[in-house]
């Protein structure tokens, strides 16, 4: 059975309350956590550091998280992150001279490698790297503010990574971010993706099981056309 996750963007949560509003999105269904992480540089807005990823994980969040790095140059923080508590680190091929050498650094560090790619950044990327990703994430927004609208243009997109992955056989997770709601999550999974990036669309509403619940729904229908 192909597998969604769902990963609650906590750069839209509580920041006053940020381990209770974390482990709420968790406890509705949240498989993963997304961590974004951006320095008013790559990307226009400042966020989160290594010291709000050591909280969490000493608050008891115990799930993966997904430390999504928009920072120019990344090399510095990987080993800062990766000794937070850092699952995953996925950082963008422009924010590095070298994404093989710095791949290698985010493994080295114990932690799986992932890489970001802007609606306008080229897939050519991973002709060079593809075996060494443990995740690919795809941008369905400019990054740097969240609460953006889904660009249509990442479908196309997604079913032209899915079908790299696939047609190599490999175990790469396909992660999108950026509008996702549900009024378009289904066709998202269609197209592709296993896990959801999920920020206004879960954190602006009182009910976290209500709306994730009514999200399964949706890729489970989404899961009805694949077996079909």
């Amino acid at each position: 059975m192909k597998k969604f996750f769902l990963a609650p963007s906590i750069l839209s949560a509580d920041f006053a309350r940020l381990g209770e509003d974390t482990q709420k999105a968790i406890d509705a269904g949240g498989d993963l956590i997304h961590f974004d992480v951006m320095d008013n540089h790559y990307v226009p807005n400042l966020t989160m550091g290594p010291m709000i990823l050591e909280a969490l994980r000493n608050y008891n969040i115990k799930v993966p998280i997904d430390v999504h790095l928009m920072v120019k140059p990344v090399d510095n923080l990987i080993p800062q992150f990766a000794k937070a508590g850092a699952t995953f680190i996925t950082f963008h091929p422009e924010a590095t001279q070298h994404i093989e050498r710095t791949l290698q650094l985010i493994k080295e560090h114990g932690c799986k490698a992932g890489l970001a790619f802007n609606p306008a950044t080229p897939l050519n990327f991973l002709d060079y790297v593809l075996e060494k990703l443990d995740l690919i994430l795809l941008m369905s927004v400019n990054p740097g503010f969240g609460n953006q609208a889904f660009l249509p243009s990442t479908l196309n997109k997604l079913r032209e990574v899915r079908k790299i992955i696939d047609s190599n056989c490999l175990d790469i997770l396909l992660e999108v971010d950026g509008g996702i709601k549900l009024d378009n999550i289904a066709e998202i999974a269609f197209s592709g993706a296993n896990i959801f990036v999920i920020g206004t669309g879960l954190f602006k509403h009182s009910n976290y099981d209500l709306i994730i619940e009514k999200i399964r729904k949706e890729l489970q229908h989404a899961y009805s056309k694949f077996i079909h």
